[in-house]
């Protein structure tokens, strides 16, 4: 075996194992009595820049594309929570993306993170946000969690943001984050 490969191989599976312990940790987090949401501007580009780079070497591992169009917009959001999904879509783009590209851009008031990867089966589509659900490609793949996208719902709803799912079976998914709205204080 290529060494090279091995190596590479080892270095993918630990990118998903931090991620992985990102989200357990984001879980443990978010019913937590001490967690805070401090809602203040902050720069998008800035926020998805930083999200970008903890995931480059996977793009570049896995030879998947990036388009990343700026959005020159300032969000009144959390800054640290928006992150964590971002974080969590990402990950999933590039889990389930075996070659494509990824996209990351404004539609209107939406942030929309798209993915040329297999896809989520239309009967899936309405569950992808509830607790524990993986799903037809998720069941493939014995380390999901169905975790990720309800955590995403989750803190989502706690910042006054939209978090929905389009996705077309064998070419790719978008999850849309809707920026405008007003967060729900408690």
């Amino acid at each position: 075996e290529d060494p090279g490969a091995v190596g590479t191989e080892v270095e993918v599976e630990l990118l998903k194992i931090e991620q992985y312990v990102d989200m357990v940790l984001g879980y443990l987090r978010l019913d937590s009595e001490s967690t805070d949401y401090v809602l203040r501007d902050t720069d998008l580009d800035g926020l998805l820049r930083q999200a970008v780079r903890k995931f480059a070497r996977m793009f570049i591992l896995k030879k998947i594309t990036l388009d990343f169009r700026e959005t020159g917009r300032t969000v009144l959001t959390d800054g640290k929570w928006l992150s964590f999904v971002v974080e969590q879509v990402l990950s999933n783009a590039l889990k389930y993306t075996a070659h494509g590209s990824v996209t990351i851009a404004m539609d209107g008031d939406d942030l929309c993170i798209r993915d040329t990867g297999m896809g989520i089966a239309p009967e899936d589509l309405p569950r992808v946000f509830e607790k524990g659900f993986t799903g037809y490609n998720g069941r493939g793949d014995q380390k999901a969690s169905g975790l990720g996208l309800y955590l995403c719902r989750r803190v989502c709803a706690k910042l006054g943001h939209t978090i929905t799912a389009e996705s077309t079976p064998d070419h790719g998914t978008a999850i849309r984050i809707g920026l405008d709205q007003q967060a729900v204080t408690e």
